[in-house]
């Protein structure tokens, strides 16, 4: 029998792909059979990811671009189609999380954090729509965050709600040509250090999940092979949240 999960022969572009959350995204995908095209933007930021992909058997190529431009986004995705001959998933990783507080949040800051985030989204989303086919899969890393802003994040909330909100229009767009779009929204993923840089906020966050730990890369990639995977081809315009049950806790 074969696995519903099992994506070889199809060619993913993961975008932000370096480290963190896109690098375990990144390996989820070459772990399910994809190839993977890993998107960085500092030349050689990548290659760690790429050799990871290959000595597990995989294939990978690393991809260079500035994703605040558009010309650059399409240039890319154009580039992956290349490489792989096709293109059928796409993953919208990359963005920035500064920490700043509102009352002194610049404009220039604002437009930063929402073309890092939000525009990229956009730009490579347009870019892939036109190399994918039928079954073609669209997933933007969004954030629980989109709905619970944290002090310090309101640039960074609202760029994740407006990405949800992008996929849900773009699913009503691109459904018709069998394009699906979805936002997987993860809660707090552990990182090397995190719990010694932000004891309180990893206690809090333990004390407050139901399954009692961190979300990991692997979690966060795991959502978006089920959202490319024909075991979702039904699904679209939805939010996955992947939080450790922390949404569910009552806020009262």
């Amino acid at each position: 029998m074969t696995s519903t999960l099992d994506l070889a022969g199809t060619i993913t572009c993961v975008t932000g792909a370096a480290g963190g959350i896109g690098r375990g995204i990144a390996l989820r995908f070459a772990a399910a059979g994809s190839a993977v095209a890993v998107h960085h933007r500092r030349p050689g930021a990548a290659d760690d990811v790429v050799a990871a992909i290959e000595a597990a058997g995989g294939r990978a190529r690393a991809f260079a671009a500035e994703l605040t431009d558009d010309a650059a986004c399409h240039a890319l995705l154009d580039a992956v189609a290349d490489w792989g001959g096709r293109l059928d998933a796409l993953v919208n990783n990359a963005g920035v999380q500064p920490v700043e507080p509102l009352e002194g949040l610049t404009a220039e800051r604002w437009r930063a954090m929402l073309d890092a985030t939000l525009t990229s989204a956009f730009s490579c989303t347009q870019a892939a729509a036109r190399l994918l086919g039928e079954g073609g899969s669209v997933t933007h890393v969004a954030s629980i965050e989109a709905r619970q802003p944290a002090p310090g994040h309101v640039h960074y909330s609202a760029a994740k709600a407006a990405l949800v909100m992008h996929a849900r229009g773009a699913a009503l767009e691109y459904g018709p040509r069998g394009i699906r779009v979805n936002t997987v929204s993860p809660g707090l993923v552990d990182r090397p250090g995190l719990a010694r840089d932000w004891p309180d906020g990893v206690d809090r966050w333990h004390r407050a999940a139901p399954l009692n730990r961190l979300g990991t890369p692997a979690d966060v990639g795991n959502a978006c092979v089920f959202l490319a995977s024909p075991l979702a081809s039904f699904v679209t315009g939805h939010d996955l949240v992947v939080d450790g049950g922390v949404t569910a806790r009552p806020t009262w």
